[in-house]
């Protein structure tokens, strides 16, 4: 199977210089390519800015914004039997990104008007028939109804639950929610150990 990952954050510039982002290291998702490859599966991977070297045999394509890693995801999706979406894309970008750097001139207040990113994994899953896509909710509070809720609105097969503290570890707890009702906690473990265990429910391959 050919399957499709993302990973890392995006950044979201306000002018040449700053940008919006996030903690997200990629290192979850990097481990996952590496666990898919290793089981037999061809890869795609679609990655913000991270510094972290590609796995072996993965075929790697580096964006920065949320409508780069759209549009790159977009140009592979027709080729692959299935996806893991864990990037950790930005939920706004600014309206408007300057063309020079922002200077503070004589206040020290502004206002930031911010627009949605695309949700890439609801783009992508909403036409995936019967390719299977794993998604990641990262969330603060109300954990387990958000990780439903962006199961079905979404369109997934498997949705993974962690918390913040996963930004940036080299471990993570997850609970993980497939559609056919089934729920299950795994870890504290290292992110190598999940994403080989994701992996193997999600994408079973036999090899002749």
């Amino acid at each position: 199977m050919k399957i499709l990952v993302t990973a890392g954050p995006t950044r979201e510039p306000l002018d040449p210089i700053r940008f919006l982002s996030n903690r997200s290291s990629g290192r979850m998702g990097f481990e996952i390519a590496r666990a898919l490859r290793s089981a037999g599966h061809e890869v795609v991977l679609v990655h913000g800015p991270v510094s972290l070297k590609v796995p072996s045999g993965v075929e790697a394509v580096a964006v920065e914004t949320g409508r780069q890693m759209l549009a790159a995801c977009r140009r592979h999706w027709s080729s692959c039997q299935g996806m893991v979406a864990v990037a950790a894309v930005a939920d706004f970008r600014p309206t408007k990104a300057e063309f020079q750097k922002m200077k503070k001139g004589q206040t020290t207040e502004t206002k930031l008007t911010l627009t949605a990113n695309p949700d890439i994994v609801g783009t992508l899953a909403t036409k995936k028939g019967s390719r299977v896509v794993v998604g990641f909710a990262l969330e603060t509070k109300a954990g387990k109804k958000e990780a439903l809720r962006k199961m079905v609105t979404k369109n997934l097969d498997f949705v993974v639950l962690n918390g913040p503290a996963a930004q940036g570890a080299s471990t993570a707890q997850w609970e993980v929610f497939g559609k056919d009702g089934s729920q299950e906690n795994w870890g504290p473990s290292a992110k190598k150990t999940l994403a080989r265990r994701l992996v193997r429910k999600a994408f079973p391959l036999v090899l002749e």
